[in-house]
């Protein structure tokens, strides 16, 4: 079955409200797709009244009535506000076999729902009704009804996804004077090894801090970028490995050639060991990220993109570094505290969830060498329909 694009924009209402790692949860353990790209929007109203134009097909008389109760929300509620205030909207592309009725399948419809939690309007969505009519309406996240509108709005959106995506810092208002920081979070490959609620859960445990989503995009890190990095931690790690690699050496010396060594011999073995067991650890973590160690890596390779894929988030706020770095956890699941990122869902010190920057200043390095503003979304659409 050949490959399709879908997609699921989720509302602000539903980003306002911190749903943003559930609606990603259910998306991608129910529908089995891939995660391929995604980008915040903050909608023109040009864009909004193209998407809308585009939402009402239905020719029966119920379904025409969904489709336009829809048309309505959108203008409503992705259009920008009084004053110009613009809202959040999160485009997420997913790719695979049946990719639009999959999407629409887990997405679910407006009414008549079983509300038993299947699908995310099931769990995240509002359809209230009274004498008058329609009472409340939410709908969570919109998906496309069938391939045509898939194709027409993915285009429709990557048209626009430079003027009105991207990373939304200045979209917010805050308090004169706060401390707003942004901080770059890294949901890490060892929650894409196949389709799983995992990243969506630790988005949701994020959702504590009571920050804002700012910027979003899927990145396969390539190995020039994961040794720029991580090249911080290269002397770190070979520090730390002189004094566990000498005791080793030591002991394993002693062990097999019977013969006690002083603790200068230790620290001799350590200067020696330490470095290379240092740098050997550091190349594991250059490989868990991209796929692939440094110094077996080609030189032609080096700056393409790897086979591991992780998502990178911008979070804003006051405070955002500490925040997010609270809720984190520290590098040793083992010793993270119960409720932290690390704790619930980290394996070992290197695979362990997520990556937060532990610094404004750091945030800002690390976002430049990802290229998080970067647009992978709009490249991505236009490749897809071009080869078919």
């Amino acid at each position: 079955m050949a490959h399709e694009l879908s997609y699921v924009l989720i509302t602000p209402y539903s980003i306002r409200k911190s749903r943003t790692g559930g609606i990603i949860s259910r998306l991608l353990s129910r529908s089995g797709l891939e995660l391929v790209s995604g980008r915040m929007f903050s909608p023109s109203q040009e864009l909004v009244d193209a998407y809308a134009a585009s939402i009402v097909t239905e020719e029966d008389e119920r379904h025409r009535r969904t489709q336009e109760l829809i048309r309505e929300y959108v203008l409503r509620n992705f259009a920008p506000k009084a004053g110009g205030v613009r809202q959040r909207v999160l485009m997420l592309v997913m790719r695979g076999g049946d990719a639009v009725e999959k999407v629409r399948e887990v997405t679910g419809h407006i009414a008549h729902e079983r509300t038993a939690g299947e699908t995310i309007r099931d769990t995240y969505g509002d359809y209230l009704t009274d004498e008058d009519g329609v009472a409340y309406f939410e709908p969570a996240a919109l998906a496309p009804p069938n391939r045509e509108a898939a194709v027409a709005n993915l285009k429709l959106w990557a048209d626009y996804s430079d003027a009105d995506g991207g990373i939304l810092d200045s979209v917010l208002p805050f308090p004169e004077g706060a401390a707003v920081e942004k901080t770059l979070v890294l949901i890490k490959p060892d929650n894409f090894r196949f389709p799983n609620a995992r990243p969506g859960g630790v988005i949701d445990t994020f959702s504590k801090t009571g920050l804002y989503i700012v910027g979003v995009k899927v990145h396969h890190m390539s190995v020039a970028e994961a040794e720029q990095f991580y090249g911080p931690v290269l002397a770190v790690l070979e520090d730390v490995f002189r004094g566990t690699a000498g005791r080793r050496a030591r002991f394993v010396v002693e062990e097999e050639l019977g013969c006690p060594l002083n603790d200068d011999v230790e620290a001799k073995f350590g200067e020696l060991l330490g470095p290379v067991a240092g740098r050997a650890h550091w190349e594991s973590i250059v490989q868990f990220m991209s796929g692939t160690r440094p110094s077996q890596c080609p030189p032609g390779e080096r700056g393409r993109p790897g086979s591991e894929k992780c998502l990178a988030i911008i979070y804003q706020g006051v405070d955002a570094v500490r925040k997010i770095r609270e809720v984190l956890g520290p590098t040793d699941p083992s010793k993270a505290p119960t409720g932290t990122i690390r704790r619930e869902f980290g394996q070992t010190i290197m695979i362990n969830a997520a990556h937060a920057s532990d610094s404004p200043e750091n945030g800002r390095r690390e976002m430049a060498i990802i290229r998080v503003d970067e647009n992978n979304l709009k490249p991505l659409i236009e490749s897809h329909f071009a080869a078919l």
